[in-house]
């Protein structure tokens, strides 16, 4: 038999893309990878490396396939189990992912990527405290880079886990924000004759349906008295989003403008009181407020857990959502306003309220349209409950992650698990912002979630005339629809734990009279709602504006006689 002689010449193609790969450089890989693979086609090897420079090239449907034709001639190699885990995660398609990582860390226990990876899948699906769990076993086999990484992680998603309480949120946010640098605090100097500057950091200016708060509170403040500026991280305030432009306002653009770039900045222009609406959700500017470039620093809005740093002089909340014996878990002191610190208005088109459905239907639709990572698992096993408790229920749930099939037979599997049957849901995946709200139509009453609230998704239930069902929780981020709820004088739907939550929705389902009592609300929703203190848009303003003022008067230089 004559000696195969190209594979020489091919170890030596492979060894050349590989190296292109390493330095990120998919097209002269696939120049080398794509001709050789045809070549080749029961090559193992180079099929899998074919599949790496496919996805790093942006070509994720062809870089799957390439994947499961490597799997399909080695099945026992690593390499394509990872990276088709990989590359289905950068596809959304996260129940085939974790099915494909599981594979992958069985062959390589101690393989970081491969289990933070999977630990990214578990918690874009909901299964917080396993995400969690992974994250750390892969920090413990990474390098100090991939270490800090995964221990951001978890310090984003802590507040979210259900085995979590207030003191492990602010231990875990506490290590990993060690690593931020040091500022100290420049003094305030009196504002004579000059307005009180402020300025709020947001990399969500451009999202309209979320920023209804802080736009309510942008829009009315005193020009007489503040110079508003706005550090916009992505897109910039448009009226499409809710800003009502005025002219004396200042946006700043700062995309991958540096921490240190930005502070030196804000000194040199002399913002007084720095507000983040952030928090965790932009992690990259948490290191902003560690340089302390301004006096006076608060966070608002995004906050529903402590920092664990000592950056900010205050998170503003109500006294809804975080009793005083709980503050001694917070790094930072709390302010509290009246009413609800997300009080908001609806200043774009959206769906007419329409009737219940169970008047037609004849049977009760609970619903949530909140994200799939807040369907922890003690969610699921309430809202299982509940349809043990009513037979006749069913059960809508509709968020982006599931326009993947794998997506959707994960979360019917987390129901089956309950001994919840396919029939009794409902599920369905992204639309525009105008037909997602329709779907309220179709849902007589909404589920929360636990530990982490909806916020958003509370306002929005509530505008479109559907009652939100929720619980006193254990923390911040589980009292967020609360807040909401009790500032709507919808105190009825708050109940005081979860067993008492299953409780009521059994009750309000089984009652003959239910469907009726939805109607009468649903009509009267919107203008209960503007009534009371949820939507006293001008009263959350003035209250801001007064810790503003009050905080920065507390930290004025001292003027010497």
């Amino acid at each position: 038999m004559m000696a195969d002689h190209s594979l020489p010449n091919l170890a030596a193609l492979l060894s050349k893309a590989t190296g292109y790969l390493a330095d990120r450089l998919p097209q002269p890989a696939l120049a080398i990878l794509t001709p050789a693979s045809t070549s080749h086609p029961t090559h193992a090897d180079l099929a899998a490396c074919h599949a790496d420079a496919l996805q790093l090239a942006g070509r994720l449907a062809e870089a799957e396939a390439e994947y499961r034709r490597a799997l399909a001639l080695d099945p026992e190699s690593f390499e394509p189990w990872y990276g088709l885990g990989s590359c289905l995660v950068a596809r959304t398609s996260y129940g085939a992912a974790i099915d494909t990582l599981n594979q992958a860390v069985q062959r390589q226990p101690g393989h970081a990527a491969a289990r933070g990876n999977l630990a990214e899948a578990l918690f874009q699906t909901g299964s917080v405290d396993l995400a969690i769990e992974q994250f750390r076993r892969a920090a413990a086999h990474g390098d100090a880079a991939m270490k800090a990484l995964l221990l951001r992680n978890v310090a984003v998603m802590i507040p979210g886990s259900p085995a979590a309480d207030n003191a492990a949120v602010l231990e875990v946010r506490r290590a990993w924000s060690a690593s931020l640098p040091r500022g100290i605090a420049p003094a305030a100097t009196p504002s004579t004759g000059r307005k009180l500057r402020i300025a709020y950091v947001s990399g969500y200016f451009g999202s309209a349906n979320w920023m209804k708060p802080v736009f309510t509170v942008i829009n009315r403040h005193d020009r007489s008295r503040f110079e508003v500026h706005m550090i916009a991280d992505g897109a910039i305030p448009t009226g499409e989003a809710g800003y009502r432009d005025h002219e004396a306002d200042v946006v700043w653009r700062v995309r991958n403008r540096s921490n240190a770039s930005l502070a030196e900045k804000i000194a040199e222009v002399g913002i007084d009181i720095l507000i983040d609406l952030n928090g965790y959700s932009v992690t990259e500017r948490l290191g902003l407020f560690a340089l302390r470039p301004a006096p006076v620093q608060l966070g608002w809005f995004n906050m529903f857990a402590t920092t664990g740093t000592e950056a900010y002089d205050a998170l503003i909340g109500d006294a809804s959502v975080l009793p005083p014996e709980e503050e001694l878990h917070y790094s930072e002191p709390i302010l509290r306003i009246p009413g609800s610190y997300l009080a908001f208005e609806v200043p774009y088109a959206v769906p007419d309220v329409e009737p219940p459905p169970a008047l037609a239907s004849g049977f009760i639709t609970f619903g949530s349209l909140c994200s799939a990572i807040k369907l922890t698992h003690p969610v699921i096993a309430a809202w299982a409950r509940i349809l043990h408790g009513v037979p006749t229920a069913r059960l809508l749930l509709r968020h982006g992650t599931l326009e993947d099939a794998s997506n959707q037979t994960l979360l019917r599997a987390r129901f089956a698990a309950e001994g919840i049957g396919p029939d009794r849901l409902v599920l369905e995946g992204a639309a525009p912002h105008h037909e997602f709200l329709a779907t309220y139509g179709r849902i007589d009453i909404a589920l929360d979630t636990f530990p982490y609230n909806g916020g958003t998704t509370t306002t929005e239930a509530l505008w479109q005339g559907v009652p939100v069902l929720a619980f006193n929780g254990d923390r911040w981020a589980s009292r967020t629809s609360r807040s909401l709820l009790l500032a709507a004088g919808l105190a009825d739907w708050v109940a005081d734990d979860v067993d008492e939550f299953v409780a009521r929705a059994i009750t309000l389902a089984g009652d003959p009279g239910t469907p009726a009592r939805l109607a009468a609300l649903r009509i009267s929703m919107r203008d209960r709602l503007l009534g009371s203190a949820v939507c006293d848009t001008a009263g959350l303003c003035a209250a801001l504006e007064s810790i503003y003022e009050a905080e920065y008067a507390k930290r004025l230089v001292p003027v010497r006689a």
